[in-house]
């Protein structure tokens, strides 16, 4: 189980990188309230490339940190139309409900999955498989919007698929160790299941609180 060559040390560095992009993408958001709305679409498409350049560099294993942290202020430049929408609709104490739901569940997984004993690789090819399909959903829904039920059976499927990754990476970490080359990368990767979580789990207080 490669137990021998396991060198965790670099986990807490990580965690760092981790919490910093969560900061700068709050940054970024705070940022997003002065930035023209003609420029959110080109912005949100740079952050695609960079995520597709992304899904390149994890091949190579390495990424670097300014390019880390420029994606994660863009990401959270472009997620502030996302909060804001739900502002002012739902109200912020919602909001903030949301992010703190979204902090425990995260946590709790994180602490499950880096102290059990069990290999949780193999939800690797299921969780692709289910993010494929999320994203071919999301597609459909652009040009053919779902309906309120099924838009939360979806972000109910997300919450799911998120945490699923929130387990996977955190495990994988433990059982086979990161390397300081996969620092970046490894932050990169809590980073987008922080966030996916909490937007999926945003959706889900908004339908039900339109519904109440």
């Amino acid at each position: 189980m490669y137990a021998h060559s396991v060198n965790t040390n670099h986990l807490p560095a990580v965690l760092r990188a981790f919490a910093l992009s969560l900061g700068i993408a709050t940054v970024g958001t705070l940022v997003g309230n002065f930035i023209p709305a003609s420029l959110f679409l080109p912005l949100a498409i740079l952050e695609v490339v960079m995520l597709v350049i992304a899904f390149f560099l994890r091949r190579g294993k390495s990424m670097s940190y300014s390019f880390l942290y420029a994606f994660t202020f863009i990401s959270g430049i472009t997620t502030y139309p996302i909060v804001s929408h739900y502002i002012s609709t739902i109200g912020a104490n919602v909001v903030i409900m949301a992010l703190g739901t979204t902090t425990v569940v995260f946590a709790g997984l994180a602490i499950y999955a880096t102290t059990t004993k069990r290999d949780l690789s193999f939800l690797g090819g299921m969780l692709m498989a289910a993010l494929l399909a999320l994203i071919v959903i999301s597609i459909f829904n652009i040009f053919w919007p779902l309906g309120t039920t099924a838009m939360l059976v979806y972000s109910f499927i997300g919450v799911l698929v998120f945490s699923g990754y929130v387990l996977f990476d955190f495990n994988r970490m433990k059982h086979y160790g990161v390397s300081a080359e996969q620092v970046p990368l490894m932050a990169l990767n809590l980073y987008l299941d922080f966030v996916n979580l909490f937007i999926n789990i945003l959706r889900i207080f908004g339908i039900l609180s339109s519904k109440d």
